[in-house]
């Protein structure tokens, strides 16, 4: 049986997969030519990151297709159902990138607090003409320990940057539409661990409570988790991190509370036009940027990659 991981899979997740008797293609295929692929070569699992677009259309005309897999959590670049309904499995690995999405969520947010994002941009050019006025503009920094983050949503993205804040002493407050009280259980290098209940609130707490705030939402069918309204409600220099979906975050609307003050940064991994990010937003100094790269670390590839080649070997094998 042939696999095609169009958008790559880990080298751990192909030994594993050749293991089970599998053949492993991991030639990149135009968007507009893996129908035609996957038919002339007996393609029977698809493999996509968030690259490939799964639609209808290379459904329909795919009826060999066993399996469709998304390497990471979202799915929005698939349409599971129609897949399923057309007796397909739609397979995705919602934990093995949990860990890494949190870690940039705090790069972002370590950024933002001691103005990396703009002094890394400003020492190249000024650093040694203006080594004195530099430290002064970027030498009123905030910690993080002590302080509020906010997370809105708080499945399992948002529980492990609960742990990590949780680690730094910060409060942790919590919202999400289908959760209740989650425990979190924080874990030490010796063994040691502690156990935290975070009881989810309305989102206007949040709003109206938190120093920083971090989302990790699903892709939106109808308008924005934040908007003008909800800047509005949010803390004077409140500091902001998107890594969940663009189009979550009313860019235009962070854009006015950046230059009001509102907002004092912002921390974006995904944006609302991707690959074509909006260059009021790519040259704002107040924003630091990544190119949806949350779970792109070589321990979350290895865990995505072994992971699809669980799934796929039980549901071809067995």
């Amino acid at each position: 049986m042939k696999i095609l991981a169009n958008d790559g899979i880990s080298k751990s997740g192909i030994i594993e997969l050749e293991d089970a008797g599998f053949e492993v293609i991991t030639t990149k295929v135009a968007q507009e030519q893996v129908a035609n692929y996957i038919n002339s070569n007996d393609i029977s699992v698809l493999l996509v990151r968030s690259a490939t677009k799964v639609r209808k259309d290379i459904i329909d005309a795919c009826p060999g297709l066993k399996i469709i897999g998304r390497g990471g959590v979202g799915m929005d670049n698939i349409d599971v159902e129609y897949a399923r309904q057309k007796g397909m499995h739609v397979i995705n690995t919602p934990a093995s990138s949990s860990d890494s999405v949190a870690e940039l969520v705090f790069a972002h947010l370590f950024t933002g607090v001691r103005f990396l994002h703009d002094a890394n941009r400003l020492m190249p050019l000024e650093g040694d003409l203006n080594f004195n006025t530099l430290k002064k503009n970027y030498g009123a920094g905030t910690e993080l320990r002590g302080k509020t983050l906010g997370i809105i949503g708080f499945g399992r993205i948002g529980r492990s940057v609960a742990r990590i804040a949780l680690g730094l002493g910060m409060r942790v407050i919590a919202s999400d539409k289908y959760e209740g009280e989650v425990g979190i259980r924080v874990d030490f290098y010796n063994g040691q661990f502690i156990n935290v209940d975070i009881p989810t609130e309305p989102m206007e707490k949040i709003l109206k409570e938190a120093d920083f705030i971090t989302l990790h939402v699903p892709a939106q069918d109808n308008g924005y988790v934040i908007g003008k309204p909800e800047f509005e409600a949010m803390k004077n220099g409140i500091g902001i991190v998107n890594a969940s979906r663009g189009g979550v975050l009313d860019e235009v609307a962070l854009l006015e509370a950046l230059d009001s003050g509102k907002v004092a940064f912002a921390g974006l991994d995904v944006f609302e036009n991707e690959p074509t990010p909006a260059v009021q937003v790519l040259m704002h100094p107040k924003i630091s940027l990544t190119p949806h790269i949350g779970a792109a670390t070589n321990e979350a590839q290895d865990r995505i990659g072994t992971e699809l080649a669980e799934q796929i070997t039980s549901l071809l094998k067995n």
